[in-house]
């Protein structure tokens, strides 16, 4: 009896295994498909307009496709071997998109992070001053770009003429030199509401009570700022310059509309470079290498810059 006894008790408790194991499989599955419903679609998408587009630029970076006909000519590093060597225009683009970046980020994050302080302050309008300086963001960078084109000819002449500054009457887009401040002007003002509200989010994650303990044991708001807020808000300043750097070496939209590139190819930035060289030169491998390049550049640019201020980071 007790034999058989033993013989039921491992029936059973096999059973009670495989019942288990199968339920385990059950909510494995119903997870992995609940995974696959949310994440699938933006996944499928991210990998049609994102990873496919990119291999295929990898390929037709070795490549003298002109873009238009079926023929694709394998030339293998001759393009890269040309962007160095016979492309100072390239060097030239490149070279000024650099200067407009460091220039552009600067002047975004301190309007930014100084329109976050006054804005984060016991004001009655705060939120419709916070609404006013984030709009800018809000309108496309081609019609921007146009509307500061006819305020930098026209308004600034006319106000020029009428009380005779020497400031409105500067050739604004019809200088190197001013065309190119005329450039981080316009993006400043654009960007800058966008890195205010990121400002603003991290500020008001600050503990005040570490503020009052500073100002009672005999500290400046100065003080305050720099010791404290800053230190305390480094995260945001990590993710504000992160995207400033990226949209500046990335301008398109407002060089094209503002400047086109001019005078004499003095502001143009490398997108521009590279759009023409695809599109209108009918170069898409030649084009595509710098494209190329140009991604490998700013990646490692923006990872170091991630990398140098996430280590500066403190916790509260």
């Amino acid at each position: 009896m007790s034999a058989k006894l033993n013989v039921k008790e491992l029936d059973t408790k096999e059973r009670y295994v495989d019942v288990e194991k199968q339920a385990k499989r059950k909510v494995k599955l119903n997870k992995i498909l609940s995974y696959g419903a949310f994440v699938g679609p933006a996944l499928l998408f991210f990998i049609l307009v994102q990873i496919i587009p990119f291999f295929m630029g990898v390929y037709y970076s070795f490549t003298s496709w002109n873009g238009v006909s079926s023929a694709v000519e394998w030339v293998g590093l001759e393009n890269y071997i040309t962007v160095f060597t016979d492309d100072a225009k390239f060097f030239n683009s490149f070279l000024f998109t650099t200067k407009f970046m460091l220039a552009a980020v600067l002047i975004s994050n301190v309007i930014g992070f100084g329109l976050a302080l006054i804005l984060n302050a016991a004001l009655k309008t705060k939120n419709i001053l916070r609404t006013v300086f984030f709009i800018p963001n809000v309108i496309g960078g081609l019609l921007l770009g146009f509307i500061w084109q006819f305020i930098f000819v026209k308004g600034f002449a006319s106000i020029g003429n009428m009380t005779d500054i020497g400031f409105f009457k500067l050739p604004w887009l019809g200088d190197e030199t001013t065309a190119f401040w005329g450039i981080v002007i316009v993006f400043a003002w654009q960007i800058s509401g966008y890195m205010m509200v990121i400002y603003i989010a991290a500020l008001q994650g600050v503990d005040t009570s570490l503020l009052e303990a500073a100002k009672m044991d005999g500290a400046t708001n100065w003080d305050v700022l720099t010791k404290i807020m800053i230190p305390l808000i480094l995260p945001a300043f990590t993710i504000c310059f992160f995207l400033t750097i990226s949209m500046a070496f990335k301008i398109f939209d407002l060089n094209l509309s503002l400047t086109g590139g001019g005078p004499f190819n003095s502001t143009e930035s490398v997108a521009i470079n590279i759009y023409q060289e695809a599109f209108m030169n009918n170069r898409y491998g030649l084009g595509t290498a710098k494209s190329i390049l140009f991604f490998i550049v700013v990646a490692l640019f923006t990872t170091f810059q991630v990398m140098f201020t996430k280590k500066r980071e403190v916790e509260a």
